[in-house]
């Protein structure tokens, strides 16, 4: 039963919390943090009735496991990114750079999660999404001068001495 509730912990980060999924992999701490949060229903799982179904005893340890990994800011930016930037969306998605730029923009927006408080109860809060594609909205707007004058430098002819 752990290790099919390691795999699932592990397929839930990777479609709904990347971004915890490559810190724990930069730190080498993947396989440690999924041992150490499967040790967190040990207690549930003895508590439950042997005699309930398989899948009865998995979604109840699901729930507490995956707890404080919700709501999804990955989700939460990916739905946004699609529903009100949808070129860049599409533009990411061709380049395959989707993922990397919707870590980069959790990372970018952390604050605004953090001050609004960014939780279950809130997530489908107007002003809370406002907010989040305002800081959407300026870091397109800021990468793409960078990308701008990246392009510029490139395009310049070499100059040469002679």
């Amino acid at each position: 039963m752990k290790r099919l509730l390691i795999e699932k912990l592990h397929n839930y980060i990777s479609e709904n919390n990347p971004d915890l999924l490559l810190q724990l992999q930069e730190d080498s701490k993947v396989t440690d943090y999924l041992i150490n949060k499967i040790g967190t229903v040990d207690a549930l799982l003895q508590q439950l009735d042997k005699s309930q179904p398989a899948y009865i005893i998995e979604d109840a340890c699901m729930d507490v496991l995956t707890q404080d990994l919700k709501p999804s800011r990955y989700n939460y930016i990916s739905i946004i990114l699609e529903e009100d930037f949808e070129n860049h969306h599409l533009q990411l998605k061709e380049s395959g750079t989707l993922q990397f730029e919707t870590i980069n923009l959790i990372n970018y927006c952390q604050s605004t999660f953090e001050d609004l408080v960014f939780n279950e109860e809130n997530e489908s809060n107007r002003f809370l999404r406002y907010a989040i594609i305002g800081c959407i909205s300026e870091y397109l707007e800021s990468n793409k001068v960078s990308m701008k004058n990246v392009s510029d430098e490139l395009q310049q002819p070499a100059k040469t001495t002679g």
